[in-house]
């Protein structure tokens, strides 16, 4: 097969793997912009699931959604050594430019006192960030200094703007777990007034599975202001045509069998199928792909995927992290896709006390690489790592 026409490339293609399935969410948010932008009460949107399915990719369907809404748009990556407001307001900057408000300025002069605001009182020009916004910081507006204070400021002066152009504007947070306890609650406050005043501005949230735990812990009535999407692993039908979709654009097919054990390979995975899809279609001679072929790329396609999916994780981890992880995987049942581990298990699997593994579980979490499902449980928030594990020690 032509590699250069390989429709499981990343980016490539005109159907991304990742989207198959997703229809429903991609409904519902074309229900929600219509209904915020009449004025129509509306819950925030988050996306919840484990690494690899697809969540960043549907996050950024859904802004292209609202882009054909004309509605003004940002996006940002919740970073945990980060604050809210510099990614923050430079993504509502960008949303703002683009709604093409001739009045703007008053907005836009808020924004840049939000930003601002980082910088602690009396810092020279050299130490603050500048924005790039072209107008005078409007002082006296969300410049306080309380995060909560000045993000329902803020919300409330760029959601009247939208309002008074008739549209909406959506923010869109990728890892969304990983804003700082203090950011969430500011959100979650201005977003709860945000309803309150009926103002069309939306917060679309992306993050592992323990991040409607995160925002019922920062604020108990979180619940009411979002709409929780889990984002889980493709059934057979939809993984097959998460397959089959792309290789028809290209005029090419799977066998049966083919198909069958790219979904025993993967799970129904989207970035899996992406991954095995890609070499898949680079190994195989012609069309249609067999399941000699399938068997022939599954080294290939599992030594990419140890190095860059689940190899660059494992490497973030320091040697007593690492300790844990595989301790998890040993303490494991196999069944990697939903698999929780008592963390009193790892331990005696260690041969340690409990709470002397609390540094490392908890760092674990930071990282993004384990996550708690319940008290005294723990799970990976990558799919197979555990398999993967299991092999590096055998």
């Amino acid at each position: 097969m032509d590699p250069i026409r390989n429709p499981y490339a990343p980016g490539a293609g005109q159907r991304p793997p990742e989207l198959a399935g997703r229809d429903e969410q991609l409904r519902a948010f074309d229900i929600a912009l219509e209904r915020v932008a009449r004025g129509r009460p509306e819950r925030s949107v988050v996306l919840t699931g484990m690494r690899g399915v697809g969540k960043t990719v549907l996050l950024n369907a859904l802004r292209s959604q609202a882009v054909r809404a004309k509605w003004g748009t940002g996006k940002f990556e919740a970073r945990p050594d980060q604050g809210i407001r510099r990614p923050l307001g430079a993504a509502l900057h960008m949303a703002v430019r683009e709604l093409g408000h001739p009045d703007a300025n008053t907005v836009l002069g808020t924004i840049k006192a939000f930003i601002e605001r980082e910088a602690k009182p009396g810092a020279k020009l050299s130490e603050k960030w500048n924005p790039g916004i072209m107008v005078p910081a409007t002082k006296g507006r969300a410049d306080s200094g309380d995060i909560e204070i000045d993000l329902v400021e803020l919300f409330t002066d760029v959601g009247g703007l939208a309002q008074d152009q008739g549209v909406g504007i959506a923010v869109f947070i990728d890892e969304m777990q990983d804003l700082r306890p203090e950011d969430v609650s500011a959100l979650c406050a201005a977003v709860h007034e945000l309803s309150q005043q009926r103002l069309p501005l939306i917060i679309v949230g992306a993050g592992l599975p323990h991040l409607p735990a995160v925002l019922s812990a920062s604020k108990s009535y979180s619940e009411r202001l979002f709409r929780y999407n889990r984002i889980d692993r493709l059934d057979r039908q939809a993984a097959e045509l998460a397959l089959t979709l792309p290789a028809e654009d290209e005029e090419a097919e799977f066998e049966p069998e083919a198909l069958a054990a790219m979904y025993e390979l993967t799970g129904g995975y989207p970035y899996f199928i992406q991954a095995y899809g890609k070499v898949v279609w680079d190994m195989a001679p012609a069309s249609p792909i067999t399941v000699d072929d399938v068997q022939v790329a599954t080294p290939q396609a599992e030594s990419e995927l140890a190095v860059g999916f689940f190899g660059s994780r494992f490497e973030r981890a320091t040697p007593a992290e690492r300790d844990y992880l595989r301790a998890m995987a040993e303490a494991s049942s196999g069944d990697d896709d939903a698999d929780q581990v008592l963390t009193s298990k790892v331990a005696e699997v260690l041969d340690r006390k409990a709470q002397s593994l609390s540094p490392a579980r908890d760092a674990l979490m930071k990282k993004g690489l384990i996550y708690a499902t319940e008290r005294g449980k723990v799970a990976f928030t990558v799919p197979h790592f555990g398999r993967y594990l299991r092999n590096q020690q055998g």
